[in-house]
């Protein structure tokens, strides 16, 4: 199978102005000058990380998917990053997965952040997205799902190849950031992708940045500090196979199955 081109980008968001976010992020998408796969943007990437859903969530037909199609049409690859949405009464913090063809798959955020009270506004994703895409398998989340490791999981039933996480992650956390997203790459043995923002938000929270791009040994392709830029990188799939075949040990992993939880009460 043939090698996947990435590029990923780090922007400092505009706070709730989404025709602004677009316009800035179609200018980094605009420099990247060689052809790419796949385009990564941050969490929330027209709006930063906000609670205010019903003053900015937007349709399925809206302007900013309308947005996408279009650079994946131009660009003739998968866009994907999330927004606010709203369907059937309810808000979602939805990644969208859009492809050259129009065609587009989402995945509903699954762990929602309640110290910032996100699990009061949205409504929480309950299945896996996993993608195929030129011969690869991709397993897009969000954010605060890192800190999580049995949803991130990789097994030989339902392998991935590229586990990428968007996200909004202030810089007071980034030691965390860093930490489990070269975790997440060891123990699934798959190339992994953090894309987070710089700047400070309308809730003055900074956020430093920190994308990268890690190998399946959890050794990084790409480490960047806190400056906007677009990258771009290749993943090899023979080195991937290769290593998978010398170290075969998603094979000695334990069995699971997921679950809805189920939540006791206590008097007080």
């Amino acid at each position: 199978m043939s090698d996947l081109t990435v590029s990923f980008v780090q922007a400092s968001l505009q706070w709730h102005d989404p025709a602004a976010n677009r316009l800035e992020l179609s200018r980094h998408i605009d420099d990247i000058s060689i052809a790419t796969d796949l385009i990564v943007l941050p969490e929330m990437f027209t709006t930063g990380f906000s609670m205010d859903a019903p003053a900015l969530a937007e349709s399925m037909d809206g302007a900013t998917v309308a947005w996408l199609r279009q650079i994946a049409v131009t660009r003739q690859a998968v866009v994907t990053g999330s927004i606010i949405i709203q369907e059937q009464g309810r808000y979602h913090n939805r990644l969208l997965w859009v492809r050259p063809d129009g065609s587009l798959s989402y995945y509903d955020k699954r762990h929602l952040f309640g110290v910032a009270g996100e699990a009061d506004v949205y409504t929480p994703g309950t299945e896996r997205l996993l993608e195929e895409w030129r011969g690869w398998r991709i397993c897009p989340l969000v954010c605060y799902d890192l800190r999580f490791p049995v949803w991130s999981r990789n097994t030989v039933q339902e392998p991935y190849d590229l586990l990428l996480y968007v996200a909004n992650w202030p810089a007071s956390r980034r030691t965390a950031w860093i930490t489990l997203l070269r975790a997440r790459a060891i123990e699934n043995l798959a190339y992994t992708m953090g894309v987070n923002c710089v700047g400070i938000d309308g809730n003055s929270l900074a956020y430093a940045g920190d994308s990268a791009l890690l190998d399946m040994r959890g050794e990084y392709l790409v480490e960047v500090g806190n400056q906007e830029t677009s990258i771009t990188r290749t993943l090899r799939r023979a080195e991937l196979e290769a290593f998978r075949e010398r170290f075969p040990a998603l094979h000695d992993a334990d069995p699971f199955d997921l679950r809805e939880p189920v939540y006791s009460t206590h008097p007080n």
